[in-house]
């Protein structure tokens, strides 16, 4: 009779917590709907977060301390000092350093115990389903649609969940898309709003706190999943209004007509997603009229001369307080009915923070019929930086 001399393979290869983890995650261990079963799913999960900035900074906080074993990051951007209002990851001293490698410092510091993956690239339709194969769940902390169009469709071909949130100003999305038998992405949205019909978090803003909570809301999905506990996002869009603290729900239902999730689908493989947001180059498509560009160092030299120049400022009332270049102030939704208080004789230039609301004004009034207008290029920022160091940019 032989003599087993091996050890069980089984018992070799089952994954345990060291003490040290025992001791890191007491609190989920003592807890029965989490305990060592949920503690060792945690474990073993692999999250794919795509943006490690406003959403990103408490998903990847909360993933990487609940002891997710192994975490992707996907970004490409630097960190500067308009993302320490809301980014959390970051502190001063990262300013102008890469955000995947100030996060991965990050969340290696909190937890040393987990895998962290970083990918510095653009998610494209060439690398995205390469960058998300290898995980069980994506997590959406993007800002722009292209991108969550783009990880919508790789998800859905991959199999994989997809937890969504978004932020605006003070206003939250969050859900979850591309389980069995759920809606997608597309099925929400099927079609992108018009190029710059709506504003990014740069020209609109978002209050510091609310991808705090919206990204937590994302974390917790994540972990339920994980963890197979509680009742999901999925089939349900939550909606969160920061100023009067409600939330509210939405019950949504997978399309069958869905082109990528539906019952005959006719997208079965990753497209051109800036070509199907109207987007072209990475920026909006120009507009039907193209609108003559004067350069911040010309104007001031034409200011300088004397020349008979008539700025106008189309920002809100609440950005000239942060800094102004003394033009008159008619915002840009007002635009159409206060055009009547300018002189089309003389020459205008439009200026704006970057010089995109500006484009959009001069378009409206060149086909109004004024046709000395010019716009800053790029808005106040560029003055900022070629001009005046002293003007604020925000």
């Amino acid at each position: 009779m032989a003599t087993k001399l091996e050890p069980d393979l089984k018992a070799t290869t089952e994954p345990k917590l060291s003490k040290d983890e025992v001791l890191r995650y007491s609190r989920h261990l003592i807890m029965p709907e989490v305990g060592m079963d949920g503690q060792l799913k945690l474990k073993q999960a692999k999250v794919l977060l795509i943006g490690t900035g406003g959403l990103g900074a408490p998903l990847g906080l909360y993933l990487a301390a609940a002891g997710v074993g192994r975490l992707g990051l996907v970004d490409f951007d630097v960190v500067d000092f308009t993302n320490l209002q809301r980014q959390v990851t970051f502190g001063t001293s990262d300013v102008g350093r890469s955000k995947l490698a100030a996060a991965k410092e990050r969340l290696a510091n909190l937890n040393p115990e987990i895998q962290l993956d970083t990918y510095e690239a653009k998610l494209t339709s060439e690398n995205a389903l390469d960058i998300l194969r290898p995980y069980d769940i994506i997590v959406d902390g993007t800002d722009n649609f292209p991108t969550r169009y783009l990880v919508n469709d790789a998800c859905i071909l991959l199999g994989k969940p997809n937890v969504y949130g978004s932020i605006f100003r003070f206003e939250g999305q969050a859900s979850v898309f591309g389980v069995p038998g759920g809606p997608c992405y597309r099925c929400l949205f099927p079609e992108p709003p018009p190029p710059g019909l709506v504003p990014s978090c740069a020209e609109g803003g978002v209050l510091g706190v609310l991808p705090g909570i919206i990204g937590s809301i994302q974390a917790l999905e994540t972990i339920k999943l994980i963890i197979g506990r509680g009742e999901s996002l999925a089939g349900r869009l939550l909606l969160f209004d920061a100023l009067a603290l409600r939330f509210r729900e939405m019950k949504l239902r997978r399309n069958p007509d869905c082109p990528v999730c539906g019952d005959h689908r006719t997208i079965t493989q990753l497209i051109d997603y800036n070509e199907f947001c109207g987007i072209r180059g990475g920026e909006a498509a120009a507009p039907a009229v193209t609108v003559p560009e004067i350069e911040p160092r010309e104007l001031k030299a034409r200011l300088d001369r004397g020349d008979d120049l008539f700025i106008l400022d189309v920002r809100e009332p609440h950005e000239v307080q942060i800094c102004t270049l003394n033009g008159y102030l008619i915002p840009l939704g007002d635009i159409p009915k206060r055009a009547h208080e300018l002189d089309s004789s003389r020459e205008i230039v439009v200026h704006c923070r970057s010089g995109k609301r500006s484009a959009e004004a001069a378009d409206f009034l060149r086909k109004a019929g004024f046709r000395k207008i010019w716009n800053l290029k790029g808005g106040i920022l560029a003055w900022s930086d070629q001009v005046d160091p002293s003007v604020p940019k925000y």
